[in-house]
């Protein structure tokens, strides 16, 4: 009983070990990638024929075919790329997870320690932060390997237990059985990389010969297999509340998976023999671990090579399976963008929310216009929609800045990330402070319509102007926010400028009109208010041009699309 609880603790401990390991180096390797991240991300929302490069490319990155598939389904809901690219860049990230498999093939037991220590010395003495994610990523890589000498050190003991051989024996004479053991370890680990790592430590166990695998490549494989199918269940994860494409995308996930377990178990021992004929020669024990992952890797290439063939033809399955049908009614305050999935890949990450941070603005752009028409028109209809539109761009903008906490205390970001997005922050909070701006002035016209109170034809033509003048000079600021132009904070401030001046001369005019008797004394306040809204309107266009002009560049967040 007790060597039974030590080999379940060193199992579970290495295999802790591991995920931990895995999960920091993919953290650090993002980190230490920094801006190239965003270039490998550019990639996915060209066109098709990339996507399966894309997909390979940031798995690598990853460390996981769960997280970059996440991402296309992400990418997928936010209207970003095409059922086609999402499916493709799925295809791509089966092909990328095997590099973890290639990767633990390498006999490095020797190094493991130099590897840890060496990692541990570059982040504890260097200063700069693009060496402590370079010294954290080969901490990571000690520690990932660490975790596999520590699960191989505890399973020694199985291969002499009769009852443990008796075990493997009938999963590796009944293909089926191993599919659904590989399935059920990753359902349970919900990773793979991590549950193939086990395996590959399992086949290593020498049997009573001292030569030979416990299990066998024939035996591993169907394990193999159903490691394929379990992972699909983080894809089926993250689609749950998604966009109808964003279903899609899970589903064509899982058909490649089970379809490929489902043609390839058919031909285990073929498959196997195969296998080790393209792979080095050598005592079994001694090559069965590279033997399962160039199995990993014949796996994913194939069915790629065949799905992405027959791309239309998965397109065409996942629109029999999930019909368009009835459009669901969105909420105008949910995020068009954000998707909490995504949190721990901060590029992608930053690219929704720089997007969600234009799908408020133009709310507020909304407003403004619709604030210039009430002035002219005083219709209760225009006011009340004032009214929902600020509610809309206040929940939107606690939404997005919930999102950002949270992408803060994952500490996930780069120092250069958290500034830029710090900078966001302000941005947005003018953003917001426009909006409730343009309720007040709203407000202001309905009590003007309740009180009776009776401006003159030409105080409302002046201040509908004025919105206007307003209207057009937050455009200016956003197209300026858009494309990162310096050149127009210039135009911005000579908006301003006038808006001072026609501040003062409405100012003016309307004590003409009580001088004159054609306005009462009584309107003043009511109406100083509502241009002082208008100049605070104005100093907030000023700020959020100021800042995108000097400090904060919003193509910094945004991927580079060229939708096909």
């Amino acid at each position: 009983m007790k060597d039974t609880l030590q080999i379940l603790f060193g199992l579970f401990g290495g295999l802790a070990i591991f995920i931990y390991g895995m999960n920091l180096m993919s953290e650090s390797l993002q980190k230490a990638a920094g801006e190239k991240m965003k270039k490998v991300l550019a990639l996915l929302t060209k066109n098709r024929l990339l996507g399966v490069l894309a997909g390979a490319l940031t798995t690598a990155v990853l460390q996981s075919s769960s997280a970059t598939t996440v991402m296309a389904i992400g990418f997928v809901s936010a209207g970003l790329m095409s059922l086609p690219q999402a499916i493709s860049i799925i295809f791509g990230a089966n092909i990328g997870t095997t590099m973890t498999a290639q990767i633990i093939a390498f006999k490095i037991s020797d190094y493991i320690y130099l590897f840890v220590f060496l990692g541990f010395i570059i982040t504890f003495i260097t200063k700069s932060e693009k060496w402590k994610n370079i010294g954290q990523t080969i901490f990571a890589f000690g520690l990932l390997f660490l975790g596999i000498e520590t699960m191989g050190s505890v399973m020694k003991p199985l291969a002499s237990s009769p009852i443990f051989l008796n075990l493997i024996g009938k999963v590796a004479d009944v293909p089926v059985l191993g599919v659904l053991v590989g399935t059920l370890m990753t359902l349970v680990v919900q990773s793979s990389s991590a549950t193939i790592a086990v395996l590959q430590n399992f086949a290593t166990q020498a049997g009573p010969d001292g030569v030979t695998s416990i299990m066998g490549l024939a035996g591993a494989i169907p394990i193999l297999l159903g490691d394929n199918i379990g992972t699909t269940i983080t894809a089926l994860l993250a689609c749950i509340g998604q966009s109808k494409d964003a279903k899609r995308t899970a589903a064509a996930h899982c058909i490649f998976n089970i379809s490929g377990s489902l043609m390839f178990i058919w031909f285990v021992k073929p498959y196997a023999a195969l296998i080790q004929q393209l792979s080095p020669k050598g005592p079994e024990v001694e090559v069965i671990s590279r033997q399962i992952a160039n199995a990993h890797t014949g796996f994913n290439l194939t069915m790629t090579i065949v799905w992405t063939i027959l791309l239309g033809v998965m397109v065409k399955i996942v629109m029999k399976l999930l019909p368009d049908g009835t459009n669901k009614v969105t909420d105008p305050a949910e995020p068009l963008y954000l998707d909490t999935n995504l949190i721990n890949q901060p590029a992608a990450a930053l690219q929704l929310v720089a997007k969600e941070v234009f799908h408020c603005s133009s709310v507020v752009e909304e407003m403004l216009e619709k604030a210039a028409q009430a002035a002219k028109t005083e219709e209760k209809s225009i006011l009340l929609d004032i009214q929902k539109k600020a509610e809309i761009v206040s929940q939107l903008t606690e939404k997005i800045t919930d999102y950002l906490a949270d992408l803060f205390s994952a500490g996930v970001l780069t120092e250069e990330q958290a500034t830029q997005t710090a900078r966001m922050m302000y941005v947005l909070g003018d953003i917001e402070r426009i909006g409730s701006l343009c309720k007040d002035v709203s407000d202001s016209i309905s009590d003007k319509i309740e009180m009776k109170y009776a401006f003159t034809p030409e105080a409302m033509k002046e201040l509908e102007q004025s919105l206007l003048l307003m209207k057009e000079m937050y455009s200016d600021t956003l197209q300026i926010m858009e494309n990162g132009e310096k050149d127009g904070i210039e135009n911005i401030l000579k908006q301003k400028e006038k808006v001072m001046d026609l501040d003062i001369d409405m100012r003016k005019a309307h004590m003409g009109r009580v001088a004159a008797g054609k306005c009462s004394g009584g309107l003043t306040a009511p109406f100083s208010k509502i241009l002082h809204c208008i100049d605070r309107i104005g100093n907030a266009c000023v700020n959020i041009a100021e800042t995108v002009a000097t400090q904060l560049n919003f193509k910094y967040f945004l991927i580079d699309e060229e939708k096909q």
